[in-house]
This record gives structure tokens, sequence and C-alpha cells, in this order.
């Protein structure tokens, strides 16, 4: 395979849009593009991560943004993979420029979904799990995780209070993040006294609904070198799946598929846990979080829950995660989600994060579920 760089990123705010989502993605697919410095004639194609275009009655999104973008005659693909659908997209425009099918490649990600009700929402949410058995049943997403919750408590003996500390680490990054959905500092008594969504999660266990997009241009080495200095070599990638269902996996208190796409990224890339600087996972809950580090390798069974309390996973400690906020502040626009957290992984690596920078950052990771992890991405980048 040749190698593949990040060469030009951009995204928009995370929260509520007037803006459809073909706008939306459109602004940040051009701002990446001017950033990096390509015309989007020179694009071989484009990978657009996006789940429920339902929700504003428009499939086939691909030819319409690149259209308006200015390469019609590029092909476009709509990937979707619920949540994961992101890293998805852009795993897909590696492996066109790695296997040298095109020389520049668009991966782009977004959603709209603050148009719908709380209940259409939901609804619409709940079609990436298996809806016959679980969400035509009640099962939520926030059921679903509170299950993997209940587990882990009374297998490990983590509390609420444990899950707490990871919504307070991640609110005081997105304060610091400009383009977060919610730029607010929260305690551990507010998640404790807010309102329980579904027991043992509360509201600020949960990430919120939020609109956005953001984009990103991959190219070959040779091309990124003509194109300058900021640039970002993708070291790994690893995708995985495992069983879709709660009710059908022998273990609720991990998630196998991040483990063997954590597996592939690093035996590709090379390198250990430890070279790893900074991590961007996928907290759509803040049980999400604890059961995340678990699963990459990063500390012991058991042991996940309590790494914010301790400080492990401060932008200051041993382990930074998520210093844009993550999914539970910054916000979780789903089709956008896992471009999103590359690009927070590619201005970390450039230097450009302002207040929230991991500093002599070299080496970051990114990991993006979709529904309860039946599919996975995970994503290494360095300079």
């Amino acid at each position: 395979m040749r190698k593949v760089y990040v060469v030009g990123a951009a995204s928009t705010r995370y929260g509520k849009f007037d803006s459809s989502a073909r706008e939306l993605v459109v602004d940040a697919c051009a701002a990446a593009l001017d950033e990096a410095g390509v015309e989007p004639k020179a694009v071989g194609g484009h990978f657009i991560g996006n789940a429920f275009s339902v929700a504003e009655k428009q499939g086939h999104l691909g030819p319409l943004v690149n259209t308006t973008l200015g390469m019609p005659e590029a092909p476009s693909y709509t990937i979707e993979t619920a949540c994961a659908s992101g890293s998805s997209a852009f795993r897909e425009a590696f492996v066109n420029v790695a296997g040298g099918f095109a020389d520049v490649m668009l991966a782009s990600g977004v959603e709209r979904v603050s148009q719908l009700d709380t209940i259409t929402a939901t609804s619409f949410f709940a079609y990436g799990s298996d809806f016959t058995f679980e969400g035509a049943n009640g099962c939520s997403f926030p059921g679903l995780y509170a299950t993997m919750a209940r587990s882990y408590f009374q297998k490990y003996g983590a509390t609420e209070e444990d899950l707490a500390h990871i919504a307070v680490k991640n609110h005081e990054n997105g304060a610091l993040n400009p383009k977060a959905h919610l730029q607010k500092r929260i305690k551990v008594e507010d998640v404790l006294k807010s309102m329980v969504v579904a027991s043992p999660l509360k509201l600020y266990d949960a990430c919120p609904f939020s609109d956005g997009a953001a984009a990103l241009v991959l190219a070959s080495e040779d091309v990124a070198k003509r194109l300058g200095d900021s640039r970002v070599e993708i070291l790994g990638s690893g995708r995985a799946g495992t069983i879709a269902t709660l009710q059908d996996r022998p273990d609720l208190t991990m998630i196998p598929s991040t483990r063997l796409a954590a597996d592939q990224a690093f035996k590709m890339a090379k390198i250990e846990r430890k070279d790893v600087d900074l991590s961007e996972v996928h907290d759509c809950f803040t049980i999400a979080e604890a059961v995340a580090l678990e699963d990459l390798g990063y500390v012991k069974r058991g042991e996940g829950a309590k790494a914010a309390r301790e400080g492990l996973t401060a932008r200051d400690g041993k382990l930074p995660v998520n210093p844009s906020g993550g999914l539970k502040s910054k916000g979780h626009p789903v089709g956008a989600t896992g471009i999103g957290q590359i690009v927070e992984a590619y201005e970390q690596l450039l230097g450009r994060s302002g207040p929230r920078q991991v500093p002599d950052a070299e080496v970051a990771l990114t990991h993006n579920i979709g529904a309860t992890g039946g599919s996975c991405g995970v994503h290494l980048l360095g300079v």
C-alpha cells in the first residue's frame, strides 16, 4: 500500500442549524479543500457518512454535493453504518488512495436531526439497533447502554459517581472548544442530580442530538509533499464488527469490535498503545468511554470507569481522552462524528487546538462505533 496523508480538514460548529444537511456538508468540504489547496476537479472520489437522510427526504446525497462543489464527474458513495458512518467513509477513502485507485479523495460526514421532535429522532436512532428485537420492544439506545452500565456495575463494582467524572472531564474540554454543542462546565453533583434517562444513566451521562458536518482531504505521499507541510500521516486503519444484539452477546461489559479494529490499526502502524499521545473515543454515553478504554487495551478490565476520577484521561493526564469534548460535549451529528474525531486529531497533531491543545502530541487515535458496537472503526494518525 501507498502512504496516505490527511492534507486538509474542516468542520462546522456542532449544534442546531436551519441549514440543510446538504448545505452543511458542502460548507465543510469546501473549507477542507481550500485549506488543502486542492482544486475540486483533482478529487478522485467522495465518500459521505450519513445515517438519516430520510429525515430530510433526500437520498443520493453525493452527486448533489459534488455538483455544488464543482466536481460533478467524481464518483460519490453514501456510507451508512449507524454512528460509525463517518469513520467508515474515511476508511474507504483511505483504501482508495492507499490502493492507487486515486491520488486525492474526499471523506465527509453530515447529519441534521434538530428539525425532528424527540420521539421521532429517538426512533430514527433506534433503527440502528436490531429494531425487531430491541427498538420495537422499547429498547432505545439509552436503554441498551444502561443495560451495559448496570452489567458493568455488577461485575466491577463501579458507581454512578465514577461515570459522572467522565462527563465532567469531557464538559471541561468542550468548554474550550468553540465548535462544541455544549460549551458548559458541570460538576459531579450536577450529573448525579440530573434527570434519569435510563437507570443508572442520567441526562448528563448522555450526548446530545446534534447537527453538523466535517470533511477531510486525503492524498498520496507525492501529492501531499507538493501541497506543503500541513499534513498528517494515516499510520493505521482498522474496521471490525461484532454480534449486533446485546441479548446474544456472552459479555455485556465489552465491545469486541473495538479490540479487533484496534489490533488491526496498531498492527498496520507498527506502534504500541503507549505510543499514543491522545485519543478521541466514542462516548455516546459515559459508560461507552469507560468500556472503550478497556477494549482499546489502555487499561485493565474494570479500570475504565475510574480513569477520569483518577485524572488519567485529563488533557494533562497520562492518557488524554476526548480533548475535543467528545460526543458528550462536542456533540454527536451521527454521520459526521467519526470524521469530526479525525479533524480534531489532525488539528491536535499540527498544534492548532488552542487552549485544549495536548502538549507535544505526535500520535493520535480515533475510535468510532455504530449502535452498540456492531460496527467499529479505529484509526491512528501521526506526524
